[in-house]
């Protein structure tokens, strides 16, 4: 059963050159109790396409399409002050940068109880008992010790658990967390996965995880979106997509992967489109070493591949081809 569901979203931004528009009517979701993985080279929209979520985009950004469901209300409907009932309460966020997202003039005992207060109604002891509980949960030592410290005494990976606690303290039904394990070792890493998917399991919280890590996902998700130039271009379970992914950039991401098995690392030649760039077609075609006539003058349609499976390419509907 989805908890989030986005349909036909359109989103663009107010350049000094006009409206520029950076998501093109995309639509994918969210089941209760999976981790679903958006993928994608930098700058590709995964994250503003999670933030239109909360509805937190920059003040040039405007949605000019589409539906946004979560249990079954459309947000985009929402006044500022519902929303505020939702963020954090029941869709939390964990940031991309775990160095700055904790304010450093309070300890972190202030910063969770000021969560518990604002999103669960409880003060004094029982706010002081929850943060204590959801530093438990992930796994800081010495809770009662920690509380009283500042971030600035934390490391990344400890920031991003205390991070993940305030979620957690809020009882959130979905978290969305953007790059997680950006600027953390690769023990950090693995520790903070092995937590989200714990949390998953055990709380049967949603997860919308953020990343261009390839082998990171294919160890934690459940299904994966990969996203190009403001469009989703495949969506899948874990074994099919992996086993048998159809859309030449994914082919090309995977096949980027150091431990892909096939000698030489291979790239993909050119850069991404920006959003100023009027590309018709599909905007892959430019980089893509499968493209065909037709891919530079009309944009492919999803195509099923299975029931769990479908990709955006038009080598899918030429027979007799099997890539």
């Amino acid at each position: 059963m989805e908890i989030i569901e986005i349909k036909n979203l359109r989103l663009g931004f107010n350049c000094a050159c006009g409206f520029c528009e950076a998501i093109h009517n995309i639509s994918f979701s969210l089941r209760k109790g999976e981790l679903h993985a958006l993928v994608g080279e930098s700058g590709c929209g995964k994250t503003i396409s999670a933030m239109s979520i909360l509805r937190l985009l920059p003040k040039n950004a405007k949605i000019t399409g589409g539906e946004i469901y979560y249990d079954g209300q459309n947000l985009l409907n929402l006044s500022e002050r519902e929303m505020n009932k939702i963020r954090g309460a029941k869709i939390a966020l964990i940031p991309q940068d775990p160095m700055t997202s904790l304010n450093p003039l309070y300890t972190i005992e202030n910063q969770l109880l000021e969560v518990i207060k604002i999103h669960q109604g409880l003060e004094g002891h029982d706010a002081y008992q929850k943060a204590i509980e959801a530093l438990e949960l992930v796994q800081i030592p010495c809770p009662e010790l920690r509380m009283k410290s500042y971030p600035h005494e934390f490391s990344g990976g400890m920031k991003q658990r205390a991070i993940i606690a305030m979620a957690l303290a809020c009882n959130a039904e979905v978290i969305i967390a953007d790059e997680p394990t950006t600027a953390l070792d690769v023990t950090i890493q693995a520790q903070i996965m092995n937590l989200l998917k714990e949390i998953k399991e055990k709380q049967g919280t949603s997860i919308l995880l953020i990343t261009h890590d390839l082998a990171l996902v294919k160890e934690n998700a459940d299904r994966i979106s990969v996203m190009y130039a403001g469009d989703i271009v495949e969506s899948g379970n874990n074994s099919e997509f992996f086993a048998c992914p159809k859309h030449p950039y994914t082919i090309a991401l995977l096949n980027s992967l150091p431990n892909s098995g096939k000698g030489r690392l291979e790239t993909i030649s050119g850069q991404p489109p920006s959003i100023q760039q009027g590309i018709s077609g599909c905007k892959f075609h430019p980089r893509c070493k499968e493209c065909m006539e037709i891919c530079v003058s009309a944009k492919p349609s999803e195509t099923s591949v299975s029931r769990t499976h479908s990709a955006k390419c038009f080598l899918l509907n030429k027979k007799g081809v099997d890539f």
